[in-house]
């Protein structure tokens, strides 16, 4: 036997279902701090830390990140 049920509902009302945490204030203080980020300008300090954290592999990726980088720019070692 099988039974099948279908749910009309919104990604919110789903999220509450669900007894999923509302994380709209949390992205709301994310855009915030990007948003100040670009006006500020990113400096390399910055874009260091974010490939370190976003490359895979740690210091591995983030030196084939640093590589590709320094090619696309010129200046390669």
């Amino acid at each position: 036997m099988k039974i099948t049920v279908d749910v009309d509902c919104t990604p919110e009302e789903a999220r509450r279902f669900m007894g999923l945490p509302d994380l709209a204030p949390l992205h709301e203080v994310y855009l915030a701090k990007l948003r100040t980020a670009i006006d500020q300008g990113i400096t390399p300090d910055m874009m260091q830390s974010m490939m370190q954290n976003w490359a895979p592999m740690g210091e591995a990726g983030f030196s084939m990140w640093r590589q590709m980088l320094d090619q696309m720019g010129g200046t390669s070692k």
